[in-house]
């Protein structure tokens, strides 16, 4: 199952351990049983701490596995084969389990081994999605830290009657105690704030007694890591409050452009930004959405959903941009339930099903492509007379026996049967008459929309809702600043935003240099 390179890798990685590790194996004769059979006993062979122990089927779900201490029972649990995206998360618990500590901060772990009650946590994943070992890796690390905790990873492709009769249409998918919890990317500071009540209130408290910043960076994305790195070098006080660390990277399958990194994956790319940013002395604060922005003549605050505020001398606004949607009956109300953006995330769950892709730029052709080579078939509408991709790109769609191209068509509505898609409506802008196809799942793929609805009225914004920002970064507010796909700057691309946040900091220190009081607040 692996070759002699990963082998060697394992095997480096488990020298870490130091408690004995037994995996507890449900297989059968199946060829994804044999599969988990052969690696499970590859990664034996790595180390002599670990064991596995295998049962001829009678669990609830064959193959599947779990990682125990000797003589425990409520170790995570693997149903599929955890290869692709997901072998991070198995050589993690891995290593969690066989006592090498993980890298959250100690106040976290508390929190988890305090939670009470029981907890039973379903996560559905597809081995393609690179959000899911997010998801995964938090939740296995709860369940080895709180033996009331126990989680259990289900591959959908593997376990597809299940998905079809729990309704998993999106991943990942989470359930507790069988009951629907939560879907898409979470991080474990978000599960724990939606299963610890208090959190967002105790976090609330803090924020709001911290001293005003010399440079506020309000979004955690490429722009704003790079503010933060660049603000911090100066020996400012410097904080950064955002949504979710990484932004909209985290959902980015793969980097390629970034000069100096040959390729990447968007969740490794943000976490190297959240390590390097972390290296300095950067007071981070997650799970913060921004309210509203209130200048002042010495200090601007920026206003929280949480209902708490920072202050700071000079901020710096990297909100970044979201995925644009149709806004046509059926988009909301069957989000995660055949509607989807992202098809390398989800695609897997409608193998072999009829979907539509919306767009023909590069992102929606390319989706297309992905698509085709896993559903039935896929159909692609296009507003416009002609598709806007790449050549190459559209090329290589012609030549795809199972896609159908529809241009001058707009979709109208997304249509359903209360509790998933099963169509699509779309006037077709050339004859004016309306069409309807049949099909399960919906992918929009027709570009992005800025954040900054939080801003409007508090500095100067194109009529695309862009922040306009001038050489330097400044906004039309003094000591306020922006970079990033929130602006109007040209060509979102990671590089460009991360080059814009270097350059917004060093405009901030400059107007801190120049502002009565100077540089420093500390």
């Amino acid at each position: 199952m692996l070759d002699a390179n990963l082998k060697a890798q394992i095997a480096a990685y488990l020298q870490r351990i130091s408690q004995p590790v037994e995996i507890v194996a449900s297989l059968d004769d199946g060829e994804p049983s044999n599969d988990m059979r052969a690696l499970l006993n590859d990664i034996a062979q790595t180390s002599p701490l670990v064991k596995v122990v295998e049962t001829r089927g009678g669990a609830d779900r064959t193959p599947s596995f779990r990682v125990n201490r000797p003589g425990a029972t409520d170790g995570p649990r693997f149903a599929g084969l955890p290869m692709g995206h997901e072998f991070t998360s198995l050589v993690l618990a891995l290593l969690q389990v066989g006592g090498y500590p993980p890298k959250v901060d100690e106040a976290v772990l508390r929190q988890i081994r305090e939670l009470e009650g029981n907890f039973e946590f379903e996560v559905y994943i597809s081995l393609s999605c690179h959000n899911c070992p997010d998801v995964v890796q938090a939740l296995n690390l709860m369940a080895i830290q709180n033996p009331r905790i126990k989680t259990t990873m289900i591959d959908g492709a593997l376990f597809q009657r299940e998905v079809d009769e729990r309704e998993v249409m999106a991943v990942p998918t989470v359930f507790l105690n069988g009951t629907r919890f939560g879907q898409g990317r979470m991080s474990l500071e978000e599960i724990l704030a939606k299963m610890d009540s208090g959190a967002a209130a105790r976090d609330a408290a803090k924020i709001a007694a911290k001293d005003p910043f010399d440079v506020l960076i309000v979004g955690g994305g490429p722009a704003g890591a790079a503010a933060a790195v660049y603000a911090a070098r100066k020996g400012i006080r410097t904080g950064i409050a955002s949504e979710r660390f990484g932004g909209q990277v985290l959902d980015t399958m793969g980097i390629e452009n970034f000069v100096s990194v040959k390729e990447t994956e968007g969740p490794k790319f943000a976490l190297a930004l959240e390590e390097h940013v972390r290296h300095y002395d950067v007071d981070i604060m997650n799970l913060q959405r921004a309210k509203a922005l209130v200048p002042g003549s010495g200090l601007v605050e920026v206003q929280l959903e949480s209902g708490a505020s920072l202050k700071a001398r000079s901020v710096i606004i990297t909100t970044g941009a979201r995925w644009r949607t149709v806004n046509v009956p059926g988009e909301q109300e069957y989000r995660g339930k055949g509607v989807a953006y992202c098809p390398h995330c989800d695609g897997p769950l409608y193998k072999g099903k009829r979907v539509a892709v919306i767009g023909g730029g590069n992102s929606g052709v390319e989706a297309a492509i992905d698509l085709a080579g896993i559903v039935a078939h896929v159909t692609l509408l296009e507003f416009d007379s002609r598709l806007r991709a790449d050549a190459v790109l559209q090329r290589k769609l012609a030549s795809l026996p199972n896609v159908t191209t529809i241009v001058n068509a707009q979709t109208t509505q997304i249509s359903g049967d209360a509790q998933r898609v099963d169509g699509l409506v779309y006037l077709d802008r050339a004859s004016g008459e309306q069409q309807r196809i049949a099909l399960e799942g919906v992918f929009v793929q027709i570009g992005l929309v800025p954040n900054t609805e939080w801003l409007k009225g508090a500095v100067e914004l194109s009529r695309h809702g862009e922040i306009i920002v001038d050489a330097k970064g400044q906004t039309s507010v003094p000591g306020v600043f922006a970079a990033g796909d929130a602006t109007t700057v040209p060509f979102k691309q990671i590089i460009i935003a991360a080059g814009d946040g270097a350059k917004a900091a060093l405009g901030a220190f400059e107007h801190l240099i120049r502002s009565p009081a100077g540089a420093g607040t500390q």
